[in-house]
């Protein structure tokens, strides 16, 4: 047994549960404009059933056909930008986010070709817009951390746990960044990415 035990040791290190989890890939999208090194961000549509309105990068679901996050980032910002995979080039990833909800979301940093023209699906982005990366490196987000409370069904077995119904719970929260540029919010998962590329950025020294 202890052999095979042995055998996992070149196994390739996944999130726990991460089969029964839905995987997403987005792109945080740079491009050159007025002189300076913009974000892009979409707009979602009004009639969507998930998230209508709402501010967002491009990205979707990690289908089959994707061999990995990145050609799913990739493959989705260019449905939903209508331009062509050779407009746009990845840069970087970033760290995996893994929501409350068991998503589990790869973002991954790119920039689009200036010359590309961007034609966004009218199914899915209402408007595109960009946002000054100096903006973000300047202003500091408004933060709000919204607590989870933990219910255990009504048939959960207290008589297994040391002090039963009297168990003391864990309490945990979600940091929710808010950006307010131009008449637009930026928030949710959006902002949690967005939060954590200005810190990287910062953390190499660009302010």
């Amino acid at each position: 047994m202890l052999d095979k035990i042995k055998q996992l040791s070149g196994r390739q290190v996944q999130i726990l549960g991460h089969e029964q989890a839905v995987k997403a890939a987005v792109l945080v999208p740079l491009l050159h404009q007025e002189g300076g090194l913009h974000i892009l961000f979409e707009k979602r549509a009004a009639h969507l059933k998930r998230q209508p309105g709402d501010i967002c990068f491009p990205g979707g679901r990690v289908e089959k056909g994707d061999a990995a996050p990145s050609q799913a980032a990739l493959r989705e910002t260019c449905e939903e930008l209508g331009i062509s995979k050779q407009d746009v080039a990845i840069l970087a990833p970033l760290d995996v986010l893994v929501t409350h909800y068991h998503n589990h979301i790869y973002p991954f940093v790119g920039i689009i070709d200036e010359r590309a023209v961007l034609r966004p699906d009218p199914n899915e982005v209402e408007e595109v817009f960009s946002v000054p990366m100096a903006y973000f490196l300047q202003t500091s987000p408004k933060r709000y951390d919204v607590t989870l409370k933990i219910e255990p069904p009504k048939d959960f077995p207290y008589e297994l746990i040391v002090n039963g119904k009297n168990y003391k719970w864990r309490q945990s929260y979600i940091p929710e960044y808010f950006y307010l540029y131009d008449g637009h919010v930026i928030w949710g998962m959006t902002a949690r990415i967005l939060y954590h590329f200005v810190q990287l950025l910062k953390q190499e020294g660009i302010n």
